[in-house]
């Protein structure tokens, strides 16, 4: 019987049985999934992830290919804003790495026990003694602790009939190689009329860029608005770059508990947020952090550490809530607007970031409120 069973092996599970395999403890990790994802979903490591990465080496794997990226930039119009500076935070590390969430997954795996891929869970039961997980084939594994760490998709082994917020906003997205351009290394968030448009850099020369998507496209291709919506900001050398598009929402979701006996709820398991300011992954991954010494004294003592647990469990919940309010109001920002209420959030955007205030919001937006930063 293994020590710990982690379902899942996206970021955040491969980053929980790294942390235990450099505390000692020998985790299994099962992953749906019968190959690795080579797609890009989240691309920002925040500086407080980065902070508390740094000691298992993992932080060193990760910067060695992503861009840092130290600033940000609202547009609107063709004119800028207002520029966001990173350089102004009391913290270790004054950047966004950004990179593909493939590259991320290897640097997490570097030090992870390889997963058993192709395997899927239908149902875990917490006992007294151990958790049951049952297999799609019908068989069975159990273990005294059990981490559900498989993102929101892996919610309903757990979190039975609490169903997530959808937003109504949709968002079209696509990873574009550019020519070399002054703003290479920088954030830029453009805002106008028609609702935000975001990019950022990647390795290689390339930019994502996300933008807001009219629920009513017309039957157009995403490829087809998402060029319309890059031309429409000036961006025409990324308009002529788009070959294929990704379209996704967004939704809401916190767990009131991550425990229940010797079975733990991480990421996007248990609590989601709009991928709009870039947490979600940084949350789970804190999520873990914070949990593998915990699980490693439990598992060397023979004993949960109850009291820490439920610190760490309201702590995380805390964060997570703090977030979700804070990708919220990113959101609503986003949409589009009729002419008066864009002039009135042009006017507040610009006067924000050319006050002290914009020290504040660089902290908000590299996760200052997270209670693990």
């Amino acid at each position: 019987m293994t020590e710990v069973l982690i379902v899942g092996a996206g970021p955040v599970g491969l980053l929980l049985g790294s942390e235990l395999a450099r505390h000692g403890v020998a985790a299994t990790l099962v992953e749906r999934r019968a190959l690795a994802s080579t797609g890009t979903r989240a691309i920002g490591v925040h500086p407080p992830v980065l902070a508390a990465l740094e000691p298992s080496g993992i932080t060193e794997r990760l910067l060695a290919t992503a861009v840092p990226v130290s600033r940000g930039e609202a547009r609107s119009h063709g004119r800028t804003l207002g520029t966001l500076s990173f350089g102004c935070l009391s913290t270790r590390f004054r950047f966004i790495a950004t990179l593909p969430q493939s590259d991320t997954e290897a640097a997490l795996a570097a030090g992870a026990p390889p997963p058993r891929r192709g395997v899927g869970v239908a149902r875990v039961s917490p006992g007294r003694r151990a958790v049951r997980v049952t297999l799609d084939d019908g068989a069975e594994l159990t273990a005294p602790i059990v981490v559900i760490a498989g993102g929101w998709s892996s919610r309903g082994l757990t979190y039975r009939g609490t169903a997530a917020h959808a937003y109504r906003d949709r968002y079209v997205m696509a990873d574009i190689p550019l020519p070399p351009r002054e703003d290479a290394g920088c954030a830029v968030i453009h805002l106008d009329a028609q609702g935000v448009l975001e990019s950022f850099p990647l390795p290689g020369g390339r930019r994502r860029f996300v933008a807001w998507d009219p629920p009513t496209a017309g039957g157009a291709a995403a490829a087809d608005r998402l060029r319309a919506a890059l031309a429409a900001r000036g961006e025409d050398d990324a308009a002529g770059a788009v070959h294929e598009a990704t379209e996704f929402g967004v939704r809401r979701f916190t767990a009131r508990g991550m425990r229940n006996g010797g079975l733990l709820v991480i990421g996007d398991a248990a609590h989601e947020v709009s991928p709009i300011g870039g947490q979600g992954m940084n949350l789970g991954l804190l999520d873990a952090a914070g949990l593998a010494p915990l699980l490693a004294l439990w598992v060397r003592t023979g004993e949960p550490p109850d009291a820490e647990l439920a610190r760490w469990e309201r702590m995380r919940i805390s964060s997570a809530r703090r977030a979700a309010r804070l990708a919220a109001v990113n959101t609503a920002l986003g949409r589009p607007a009729g002419t008066l209420t864009d002039a009135g959030r042009r006017a507040v955007i610009g006067a924000a970031l050319a006050t002290p205030s914009a020290r504040v919001l660089a902290w908000l937006y590299t996760m200052g409120l997270d209670r693990g930063a």
